[in-house]
């Protein structure tokens, strides 16, 4: 413990901070659940208690079973990224005592002390000094200690964490348009103020080649002046060199600006991608989506690209313009009326060019959407044969897009061949008209002037051409963020990540009156459901198929929200639960599991990345893994390809169920988990069942009753209702299509000697 002494002029009482070694006890306490009461409070470091106070002040609760500690002194970059993932605003610093000093009236700064430990900041005094800290182990109600500088700089050197609430609308929320990617750029500006300057000094110094080659003309040629060549001769050296450094170093702050907008693009992509519900995905084929989600690559090229040398040349005719005026007013006034009439000609197929265009990105989305689908449904198509048919919907989504491609190709190469004698006219033409004007002037300086002119009209005319041609450009970037808005601006998950209560999960479930319909549907999948699961308990469900089973699996997910009636969890409505927060606490297996490329030991630990090699094994063992991990080559860092080829079903199934009891779920829900094992499996698996259940509730969906004996309750649904719900002895004896379902699945038993089927007993 350190003691931080006060100044006998400052009546307070000593802060005690908590060590590192409280911190590292702390930092292996969260590899369990703690639900957040006193007693477990205690149980955690001094910096994660900062951290819980702090948050609590903003109206979040941090929980401590979501932190990965990367070593046994929790830094500052975990504490940090640990509020941001529960939706806070957080930064990691080091700031000065004169900085401190500033915090006067703003909500609490965690500061972290050499040795491991941290304290709050909880106000300060300019006028006497002082700060005012809060040990992370003081009662809510209790005073803050003064503190002068001289003290707190014994144990504490600046390394500091400021936190506030997020605010309700942040970029990550934003849609998707060109509004949100003209903010993004405009967060460039500094960089951009850098570029603007060196390129309006660059374009300045290209005005002095060709105002150095009509001096030359007009008075070296003709007064045969040795000196003036010397004199022009050193001048353009050190042009020559200012401008090949000045353009190398406005090339590396354009390649960070592009890097940087590219990097932020990406991320802002991946992130709204991952927050978009999972009914999206299951109506929309995944080709399809990673199409339109390309389209960000052509936007990216767009704004480092065209939209950036477009703005340097816009930067360029605003110094090279007036100079052309100066030298010749008419020859300027050609170059910009060809310029407005290759602009007007882009305008006038702007629109039909936007049509052909659109059936382009139909027919390539429904492509895309075909060779996806191919992808993923390979085995499908092996099993069955189905390559020949496959290949003739390739061939017919190939002869759509490349018919669509041509149409467009053809109609937008008429405004290239229009605008090509126009190009020629703003070069050739000015020429031969200032040759013209040249033999007229008896004063003689206008052949170096048509020389100056001719070498400036060149620089102009391409970023004129540029700059009308930046419309069409822009037109098929519109398109490309329609494209990629269709996927990214659809309604995601939760406002933010921040959104929601975080309630301590037990593990109690009531469905009263819930009502349910899918999405283009009529008939309710679930009609005024209700049922009660108390927490600990094993409650089965089983019913026909289509009879709502998954659908309440779901539904306990938060997959779907838009339900009617009430839903439950602990007493709060599930609604009102952060999702993060809520499948946190949740362990899932499906039927048909995916398992991510990587060692066997990786996709356990997969939601728990802090976790090492013995929470593995003891989540292994518990799925009944184990025995068939140490069989293999490399054990538990076997690697695993995608589509996991090197396991059998079974393998799989119970390296989910595995991953799912990783992070000690308070709720595990196993969706027809056990349906696609073989029996030896499906054995090993539920005689786990028991150990695995052991202080959590547990609900198991499947059509195996035999599964489901075992169960403190088994919930019988058919057509979305709700028919019984009672253990299995009583189901039998009350329930007909219990007994109906029963006695099918267990016909084999007994059904040749025509004896009634026997009632197993339940296990105590």
């Amino acid at each position: 413990m350190v003691n931080i002494p006060v100044n006998a002029e400052i009546q307070a009482v000593p802060i005690q901070a908590g060590s590192a070694q409280g911190d590292a006890a702390g930092g292996e306490s969260t590899m369990a659940r703690i639900p957040g009461g006193p007693a477990e409070f205690d149980k955690i470091g001094p910096r994660l208690k900062a951290m819980l106070r702090a948050a609590r002040y903003h109206g979040v609760e941090l929980d401590p079973n979501e932190f990965r500690a990367a070593s046994a002194i929790p830094a500052a970059a975990d504490l940090s990224q640990w509020a941001q993932d529960a939706g806070m605003w957080s930064r990691a610093v080091r700031i000065r005592w004169s900085h401190l000093l500033r915090f006067q009236e703003a909500g609490p700064v965690v500061l972290l002390f050499n040795d491991g430990g941290a304290a709050l900041l909880t106000g300060a005094s300019a006028e006497r000094n002082i700060v005012f800290l809060k040990s992370a182990d003081a009662p809510d109600d209790g005073e803050a200690v003064a503190i002068d500088e001289l003290r707190l700089s014994q144990v504490w050197t600046g390394e500091a964490l400021l936190l506030r609430a997020t605010r309700s609308y942040v970029a990550a929320d934003a849609p998707f348009t060109l509004r949100w990617l003209a903010e993004l750029v405009r967060l460039e500006s500094h960089a951009l103020r850098d570029i603007t300057i060196a390129s309006f000094t660059l374009s300045v110094l290209t005005i002095l080649p060709p105002l150095i080659v009509m001096t030359v003309v007009n008075k070296v040629l003709q007064f045969n002046s040795v000196s003036t060549l010397v004199l022009l001769s050193a001048v353009i050296a050190v042009v020559f060199a200012y401008e090949t450094l000045l353009g190398h170093a406005r090339r590396l702050i354009i390649n960070v600006v592009g890097a940087r907008l590219d990097t932020k693009l990406q991320l802002h992509v991946f992130s709204r991608l991952l927050r978009l519900p999972l009914d999206y995905f299951e109506r929309h084929p995944a080709g399809e989506t990673m199409y339109h989600l390309a389209q960000v690559y052509r936007i990216r090229e767009f704004l480092t690209g065209k939209l950036l040398s477009t703005f340097l040349d816009m930067i360029t005719l605003c110094v090279l313009v007036p100079v052309m005026f100066y030298i010749n007013a008419s020859l300027a006034w050609i170059v910009l009326a060809c310029a407005v009439v290759i602009l007007l000609i882009i305008l006038a197929f702007l629109r039909p060019l936007r049509g052909r265009y659109q059936r382009v990105v139909d027919a390539e989305t429904w492509k895309s959407a075909a060779l996806g689908e191919t992808v993923v449904g390979i085995k499908t198509v092996k099993a069955l044969g189905l390559e020949p048919q496959r290949k003739a919907l390739w061939d017919e989504r190939v002869a759509e897009a490349g018919k669509a491609r041509l149409a467009f190709g053809q109609l937008a190469s008429w405004p290239q061949t229009l605008v090509t004698p126009i190009e020629r006219v703003m070069v050739l033409g000015t020429m031969l008209i200032g040759a013209y004007l040249a033999m007229n002037d008896r004063t003689g300086y206008m052949v170096g002037g048509l020389f100056a002119f001719m070498m400036i009209a060149q620089r102009v005319a391409q970023p004129l051409v540029g700059l009308a041609r930046l419309v069409e450009d822009y037109e098929e970037v519109g398109a490309a963020i329609g494209e990629a808005a269709s996927v990214l601006n659809r309604p995601l998950e939760s406002s933010s990540n921040s959104a929601g209560l975080r309630p301590k999960l037990v593990g109690e479930v009531v469905f009263s009156d819930l009502t349910f319909s899918y999405i283009a549907t009529k008939t309710p999948a679930l009609d005024r459901v209700s049922f009660h699961i108390p927490a600990g308990s094993m409650f089965g469900i089983v019913g026909r198929s289509g009879s709502g089973k998954s659908t309440v699996a779901r539904l306990l997910q938060g997959i779907n929200r838009d339900y009617s009636g009430f839903l439950k969890l602990d007493g709060v409505d599930l609604k009102e639960i952060n999702l993060r927060h809520l499948r946190q606490g949740l362990g899932v297996v499906l039927q048909d599991n995916f398992l991510f490329r990587g060692s066997i030991r990786d996709n356990i630990i997969a939601g728990r990345p802090g976790l090492t090699l013995s929470d593995a094994m003891r989540a292994a063992h518990l799925a009944g893994a184990q025995e068939f991990i140490e069989r293999m080559p490399n054990g538990y860092d076997t690697y695993i390809e995608e589509g996991s080829p090197n396991l059998s079903g079974g393998q799989k199934q119970r390296l989910a169920i595995a991953r799912a009891l990783i992070h000690d779920p308070t709720i595990l829900i196993l969706d027809e988990a056990t349906s696609a094992l073989d029996p030896e499996s499906e054995a090993v698996v539920s005689a786990n069942l028991m150990r695995i259940a052991s202080g959590r509730t547990m609900i198991i969906v499947s059509h195996r009753l035999a599964s489901l004996t075992e169960c403190d309750n088994i919930l019988v649904m058919d057509q979305g209702k709700v028919l019984d719900v009672a253990p299995h002895a009583t189901l039998l004896e009350r329930c007909a299509l219990y007994r109906q379902l029963w006695s099918q699945q267990n016909r084999h038993l007994d059904g040749r000697h025509g004896r009634p089927v026997a009632v197993p007993p339940r296990l105590v």
